[in-house]
């Protein structure tokens, strides 16, 4: 069997089994509140309708090749791999590619356009290293920004292109002129790492090792209302390491959660990224090089963390192939920076 036949095998065992997503847990919280990390308004990364994980893995590996599972990894993992699906949705990642791309953004409400003007900065703060850059349109973006739904939240990376038109990408709740500066460049910027593709870095082995399992089984129940059950996927269950190639664990990633000492083994926090950090930029340029760079991009599978309940909409609503197309054409630049004619 031929390794592209493998690994077309493996894409489709992976859609078949990944017909569930997880619940995220709380991103952001400071201290060791109780009353505080409970109402802390959540960020969490949105699945798709399980009928289209199969076309969404193989969309990501289309645009981007290296998004798919290596096949040594797959052989070396074989009858180990877990059955979670959280696991097996993971090993294909969802990154743009090392070609040069402007996404447009466009918000579902009608904010001010010093607001709409604010956050595109912020979006675009990973512009410093990274080939991708986002443009406000006035028309109906890649990126689709809302303000009333719940909570922060983003779907991951390419999958943005299988969400209705109708339908935001990217939710900042209450957002407006007078949110801190802060809280810009702590959210946006992070939820603008989930459109880029970075998943939640707190699921990594060096981080999960730190916890104490009995602790954080009380916490979360008694904060989040979690069970054992969910507390194992959402925090206590690290990635594998044969399908991770990226940084060293970094807990002041900017895509890390803020994590109690009360749950910790040494009773230290997790601290958390309240910002885009040295390490995530010099990533975001590697997978991400600017025309004339010389970092390549390199093959990594960094796992997407998942909701657990599907955004889901009716299948007459799903994206065509066709239309992906379309857009994918609309987004590269030349390297002098304009757009590629389609």
């Amino acid at each position: 069997m031929s390794d592209s036949k493998k690994l077309q095998e493996a894409l489709n065992k992976i859609a078949e089994l990944a017909n569930e997503a997880i619940n995220a847990t709380p991103h952001g919280a400071s201290g060791d509140s109780d009353a505080e990390e409970s109402k802390n308004i959540g960020c969490s990364i949105k699945a798709l309708p399980s009928r289209l994980h199969s076309r969404a893995a193989q969309s990501a590996v289309k645009i981007n090749p290296v998004n798919a599972p290596g096949v040594e990894n797959m052989m070396e993992l074989g009858s180990v791999i877990p059955d979670n699906p959280q696991f097996l949705t993971l090993l294909v990642s969802k990154y743009w590619g090392a070609t040069p791309r402007k996404l447009t953004v466009s918000f579902m409400e009608s904010p001010s356009a010093a607001l709409k003007k604010r956050i595109v900065s912020h979006m675009n703060a990973w512009s410093k290293t990274a080939c991708i850059t986002f443009v406000e349109t006035t028309g109906v973006g890649q990126v689709r920004i809302s303000f009333t739904g719940s909570g922060y939240w983003s779907y991951l990376g390419t999958d943005i292109l299988l969400i209705p038109k109708d339908r935001p990408t990217m939710n900042l709740q209450s957002f407006s002129m007078n949110t801190q500066e802060s809280e810009y460049a702590r959210v946006v910027r992070h939820e603008t790492g989930h459109t880029l593709g970075f998943p939640h870095e707190h699921m990594r082995k060096e981080l999960v090792n730190r916890i104490d399992k009995n602790k954080a089984y009380a916490y979360f129940q008694r904060t989040q209302g979690w069970d054992k059950k969910t507390v194992d996927a959402q925090v206590l269950t690290p990635l594998v390491d044969g399908t991770i190639t990226g940084t060293a664990a970094d807990q002041t990633s900017i895509m890390c959660y803020q994590l109690p000492g009360a749950i910790t083994k040494d009773g230290k926090p997790i601290v958390g990224g309240l910002d885009i950090n040295n390490t995530d930029f010099t990533f975001a340029g590697k997978i991400y090089p600017k025309p004339g760079s010389k970092i390549m991009a390199e093959q990594h599978s960094l796992a997407p963390q998942d909701d657990k309940e599907d955004d889901d909409w009716s299948e007459s609503e799903d994206v065509q192939d066709t239309e992906i197309e379309e857009i994918l054409k609309s987004t590269h630049v030349k390297s002098n920076g304009s757009e590629v004619e389609a």
